[in-house]
This record gives C-alpha cells, sequence and structure tokens, in this order.
C-alpha cells in the first residue's frame, strides 16, 4: 500500500504543480501577482500529503507573534514547500543562488522573494541581499533559512554556516529556531504513513553574538534527532 500511495502523491502531486507553476508566469505581470501560486503550491501539497500519503502534521509549541526569521531543519523536501504554513502568508526563502538562474522559473522565484545566497561573493553578496531584505522587510513578511545550508538525514548534525549570523544582522529580527522530522516518513520511497512534527524552539532575539546564536540554533534544530 505504500508503494501505491506514493505513486498516487506522485500523479497528484506533480501534475497540479505542473499547473500552479504555468500561473506563476502570467501573474508576472500584476504586482505582487506571483506571491499566490506559490502560497497555493504550498496548501495544494499539505493535501496530498495528508489527504494521500496519510501524515499528519502538528506543530509543537507556539509560534510567537510579530515579524521574524525562522531557522529551521532542512531533513527532505517536504518543509522547504510547506513552509508558507509556518508563517500563514508569504514568506521569503534564502536559497541558493543557483536557482534563480533557471529560465523562467528563476524570474518567478525572484518576483515572489527569494534571496538568492552567493556563498562565493562574500561581503558583496551580504550587501545585495541586505538591500532586497530590506525591501521585503518593509512589507511585513516573514523570513526562512535552512541554517546549515543543505539537506542534513535524520538523526545527523550538519554544520551551521556562517551566512546565518550575517542575516540575522541584517535583518535585526528575532530567530525562531524549528526541527522537524521529516526524513523518516518523506525522504524514502516508498514514502510513510506517520506524523511529522514541527518543534518550535525558544525565541532568539536580535543582538546577541555569533557563537550564542549559533549554539542556540544548533540545539533547538536538532531537538528531535535520536540522542547520541
Amino acid at each position: 500500500m505504500a508503494w501505491l500511495r506514493t505513486l498516487v502523491f506522485n500523479v497528484f502531486f506533480y501534475v497540479g504543480s505542473l499547473f500552479l507553476v504555468l500561473l506563476c508566469f502570467p501573474a508576472l505581470i500584476f504586482p505582487g501577482g506571483v506571491k499566490y501560486p506559490p502560497q497555493w503550491w504550498s496548501t495544494w501539497h499539505r493535501w496530498c500529503v495528508t489527504g494521500i500519503l496519510g501524515i499528519k502534521i502538528v506543530v509543537d509549541g507556539e509560534i510567537p507573534a510579530g515579524q521574524k526569521l525562522y531557522a529551521v531543519k532542512h531533513e527532505s523536501f517536504f518543509e522547504a514547500i510547506d513552509s508558507p504554513h509556518l508563517s500563514g502568508g508569504p514568506i521569503v526563502p534564502f536559497g541558493k543562488i543557483q536557482l534563480l538562474s533557471i529560465p523562467l522559473w528563476g524570474q518567478a522565484a525572484r518576483h515572489y522573494g527569494v534571496i538568492g545566497v552567493d556563498r562565493e561573493a562574500g561581503a558583496k553578496a551580504l550587501r545585495s541581499m541586505g538591500r532586497q531584505a530590506a525591501g521585503l522587510k518593509k512589507e511585513g513578511r516573514d523570513f526562512l533559512l535552512f541554517p546549515e545550508g543543505t539537506r542534513v538525514g535524520h538523526g545527523e548534525r550538519g554544520k551551521i554556516q556562517s551566512g546565518l549570523y550575517g542575516i540575522y544582522k541584517l535583518l535585526g529580527l528575532p530567530i525562531v529556531p524549528i526541527a522537524v522530522n521529516s526524513g523518516p516518513l518523506y525522504q524514502p520511497s516508498p514514502k510513510r504513513r506517520g506524523t511529522i512534527t514541527y518543534k518550535v524552539g525558544e525565541t532568539i532575539p536580535p543582538g546577541l553574538s555569533r557563537d550564542e546564536v549559533e549554539a542556540r540554533v544548533f540545539e533547538a534544530i536538532n531537538a528531535l534527532n535520536p540522542q547520541e
């Protein structure tokens, strides 16, 4: 049954995704129009996850009010698509700069608000990111990044990337660190039934030192990993 559920999920999700991605392109002509198809895509994905795969999604803890930067553990494709549900509205993701070079998709992503992270460009890249983030911050949108920089298997602890603290200083917003245990259910093929949990860590206020921020984020996002 797991294989059948996964097959049905793939058919429904990817066919629906194609339609929603195509909607992004006419939306480019409207100011702010590309904010909405990604929200619909995230909602469609969640419906497929819960309705077809039979995965329950729970949030353990309270997400604070106000504008914030989410620092989320990255175990699978799941949280990359589902993240708008954390903020309840359009969220600004920080992603690899290479994603923005994809024809058409990259243009739509920029209009949505995706900020490209170029690890090789150093201070120049940080200034560019700051200019983009400043404009989006005025809109009241939340921000999101994966502090380990890439997908890390469940039970593994990656290294916090230096960009976390740079972005934290640029935005001047509190960090809400979140652990997620999507890997064992969503990552393998076939996908499995069960519960994916977002565990909300203690909010980290602006103005702290790099060592403290990185240590607190590291522990919080790994809270659902098996104990060593």
